[in-house]
């Protein structure tokens, strides 16, 4: 069972814009490490703090440990921005906060993210593909947004009915 618990939609905390980090805190690198350990024991490719509930910027990013025999190379990133952008490409998302959906999201191919690591150093990282989209997907995280509010309204309905008549009957059974 994961250290802490990942807020799944219609959750309103996952709605909420973060705020910058200021203090590299203890508190700050504790939730780094439970991030890291939710990401991989899920297992995901990405999280960012406001998944577990704190609104702040912070976000943990490792898309190379799934393949076979890739060690695990997480990067932990605080106050991520996408400050260069270009190309375009399609690509298949989902999401440990969006269970049962994936979907094709429109994304930059290729970006250039600015950050800090937990000792405060700067970071400039250039992306592109699967990582590319993963920075803004749990960008996006940080401003409030989910990857179902890049897809059409229609399909976007159809999930949020399908995912309310679910979280109805998980009620109903659980008495």
């Amino acid at each position: 069972m994961p250290l802490r618990e990942v807020l799944q939609f219609p959750d309103k905390r996952l709605a909420r814009v973060s705020e910058p980090i200021g203090k590299i805190s203890e508190q700050i690198r504790q939730l780094a490490a439970d991030m890291l350990e939710v990401m991989y024991d899920e297992p995901g490719i990405g999280l960012a703090a406001p998944q577990l509930g704190e609104a702040i910027r912070l976000i943990v990013v490792d898309t190379e440990w799934p393949e076979d025999g890739a060690e695990r190379n997480p990067l932990v990133l605080m106050n991520p921005e996408i400050v260069e952008a270009d190309g375009s490409i399609t690509w298949s998302e989902g999401c440990l906060s969006v269970p049962d959906l994936q979907a094709d999201v429109e994304r930059s191919e290729r970006v250039t993210l600015a950050a800090k690591d937990l000792d405060g150093k700067a970071l400039e990282i250039r992306a592109e593909g699967l990582q590319a989209v993963c920075f803004q997907h749990e960008i996006d995280h940080l401003d409030g947004l989910l990857f179902i509010d890049r897809i059409s309204r229609l399909k976007r309905e159809m999930y949020v009915r399908k995912r309310k008549k679910q979280l109805r009957q998980d009620q109903l059974e659980a008495g």
